[in-house]
């Protein structure tokens, strides 16, 4: 069966069942290190069954880009930096599966102990197409499936030298750019027979680089803002758009109307030289206030990973270099844009939390929880030192839950060079006690953005009590941790905790006197924070306050945003009783995860899980407010399937009769 007539099919059969699409089933960025073997790559994306493209480039050396593709078939390779024909490589990306691809031992692909970036495009209506053709040497339209309008087509010629030619919505349907080359746009009637493509065909002149006849093609087609995704069938997961640089390090802010996780841009002029097409995903690091690793689609090179180009919003990205290849002053630029995932709402516990019990090493190693992770927590469990908790949207630098201070470079004795660039959890690095310590003991926790579970935002504080900052929680934060990055003094630095529960509506925690660092009383209602918590957006002023927080001026803030997700979180409250309670949290195997403080009075910040044991007799405990190594001799918390049970030996801080308690629990 052909590919077209496999695509008509798979689509009435989505048509019929109305199933929903997300972006995290037809887009992934995986990194991995060669082998000089064989491998497997599992993405979780169905290339046998629904088609696509991977491409893939070593990050570590000087290689081609890797293009396959379904349509032409595994082991026929184009490179995007090269005018080259098709080759085929027995020993390159070898097979497509329903959950990723195979690889051989080919240098370019899978050299030993080498790295590499694969980026893997699923074909979808309203996303990414493929097609192949045959040229005929005269003006023709040729047929694609995207289900829309494309906002970008890259044209190549795969049985002779030629060059690679993009189309974008952005530029004259008489104007062309070049894959391969740094070169700005130009004019051409004969690429694109000066005709802009519709939802069904595309045009074609010509030109001999998209058309001669005879010759054989490939053309990668994106959809831009069509809609199609998400729960509501309505989101967009792509974007093909434009901005016009200016030169400045607070350069062009560009508005999507959500988060980006892999974005390919290109200088078109008219200032010269002319620029790169560089490439930068969230994987391998595209963090707020933080270098950037980029790869340019025209070129073998290395990876370089000196410069912040590129800065992530929730709403869309922030142009933050001046370097030509994002920034020059006047030029306009073209962008692909794919959003960050994943979109839907999890429901199993195991793919948004991990957490592991590990010995320290005293060498580089990777911590893993079993999944993608956007958030770490690390605690030393016998010594007397502060914690690790860290976000991939920042970078390297990190912060102490029993500290006010400001965000720490982490350095490579505690976090490696590049810490979030591993598929799962984080590379700590040689003899630091706070993460890797030899013979050293440690709990990690590990936290997935994830609709309805959890998300992290960072900001710059505008001055303004009225200022609203955006989040992808997409429900009303019921746990919100608010902490300053930067340096200074004020509530802010320390820890200002929010809780939204039942009927009596929000409580504040001001970071002053009480919050995650202390274990003060104090939550006051409202008096911190304006009521501003929308299923969208935060409002993290209070005009009233002498001593503003959460919103200085130029200061920058990282918020943690919970929420209850039925069977994987629970955000909940609950009154002591100074005797044996259960705490119902709607799960089906327990917590793994149990976080509790007194609400009503002074009450440290308790954390157990089942790493280091949520058993029936004694439990470890920590707590986030203090460096203190854990207590190991006490038996506060016990085993239920629907969630934790409260002992009655449990002191006041955790179930005093009539006490109000708050808590966090995860499945």
């Amino acid at each position: 069966m052909d590919s077209t007539t496999l695509r008509l099919m798979q689509g009435a059969a989505g048509a019929a069942s109305a199933a929903k699409t997300y972006v995290e089933d037809v887009f992934s960025t995986w990194l991995y290190t060669g082998n000089g073997s064989t491998q497997t790559i599992t993405n979780g994306i169905d290339l046998s069954g629904k088609g696509g493209l991977v491409w893939i480039k070593g990050r570590s050396g000087a290689t081609g880009h890797r293009f396959t593709d379904t349509t032409r078939g595994a082991t026929k390779s184009l490179e995007s930096n090269s005018t080259a024909a098709e080759v085929t490589e027995s020993t390159g990306l070898t097979s497509f599966s329903g959950t990723g691809f195979a690889l051989g031992a080919d240098a370019d692909y899978n050299t030993s102990a080498a790295t590499y970036a694969s980026w893997t495009f699923r074909e979808a209506a309203k996303f990414f197409d493929v097609v192949t053709y045959t040229g005929n040497g005269t003006n023709r339209t040729i047929a694609h499936n995207l289900g829309s309008v494309p906002g970008c087509i890259i044209v190549k010629r795969t049985d002779t030298i030629s060059d690679w030619q993009v189309y974008n919505q952005n530029l004259a349907n008489t104007e062309y750019l070049v894959l391969n080359s740094t070169a700005n746009k130009a004019t051409g009637a004969t690429r694109w027979n000066s005709t802009t493509p519709t939802s069904t065909v595309f045009s074609l002149g010509t030109d001999a680089t998209v058309n001669a006849s005879g010759g054989t093609y490939v053309a990668y087609l994106f959809a831009s803002d069509a809609g199609g995704f998400g729960d509501s069938g309505n989101d967009s997961v792509v974007t093909c758009g434009t901005y016009v640089g200016n030169g400045s390090a607070t350069g062009p802010v560009i508005n999507l109307g959500w988060e980006p996780q892999w974005i390919l841009v290109k200088g078109v002029g008219p200032t010269t030289p002319s620029s790169n097409w560089a490439i930068v995903d969230s994987m391998r690091g595209f963090a707020v206030s933080a270098n950037d690793g980029f790869l340019q689609a025209n070129a073998t090179a290395a990876e370089v990973t000196s410069s912040n180009l590129i800065d992530p919003t929730p709403v869309g990205f922030n142009i933050t270099g001046t370097a030509s290849v994002v920034n020059t002053n006047g030029d306009t630029y073209i962008y692909i844009a794919i959003r960050r995932g994943p979109m839907k709402t999890p429901t199993d516990a195991t793919t948004v939390f991990g957490l592991s019990a590990r010995t320290g090493t005293g060498t580089d190693a990777t911590v893993t929880g079993g999944q993608i992770a956007d958030s770490v927590l690390v605690k030393n469990r016998g010594s007397a030192v502060g914690d690790l908790f860290a976000a991939r949207l920042t970078g390297t630098g990190y912060l102490e839950t029993s500290s006010t201070a400001a965000e720490v470079a982490a350095g490579t004795t505690i976090l490696q060079a590049n810490p979030w660039d591993v598929m799962a959890g984080v590379k700590v690095g040689t003899t630091s006690t706070i993460t890797n310590a030899s013979a050293n003991t440690y709990i990690n926790y590990f936290f997935r953005r994830a609709p309805g579970f959890f998300d992290v935002v960072a900001y710059t504080g505008t001055g303004s009590s009225a200022q609203v900052v955006s989040h992808n929680l997409t429900v009303v934060p019921e746990l919100f941790i608010l902490k300053r990055r930067s340096s200074g003094t004020g509530q802010d630095m320390g820890w200002p905790v929010a809780v939204k529960q039942g009927s009596d509506g929000i409580y504040f925690i001001p970071g002053a006197s009480s919050g995650l660092n202390t274990n003060g009383s104090g939550f006051v209602q409202p008096g911190y924070w304006s009521l501003g918590f929308t299923s969208t957006t935060f409002t993290p002023g209070d005009a009233t306050l002498s001593s503003p927080g959460g919103f200085t001026s130029g200061q920058t803030y990282i918020a943690y945003l919970f929420a209850s997700c039925p069977g994987v979180s629970k955000v909940g409250s609950y009154t002591g009783t100074g005797t044996t309670l259960n705490i119902d949290c709607g799960f089906t195997a327990g917590a793994r995860f149990v976080l509790i403080k007194r609400a009503d009075s002074t009450g440290d910040w308790y954390v157990w899980d089942t790493a280091r044991g949520i058993v029936s007799g004694n439990d470890s405990y920590l707590l986030l407010n203090s460096t203190a190594a854990e207590v190991t001799t006490t038996d506060y918390i016990d085993p239920l399937s629907s969630g934790f049970q409260i002992s009655s030996t449990a002191p006041a801080a955790i179930n005093a009769s009539g006490g109000s308690f708050i808590y966090l629990a995860v499945a």
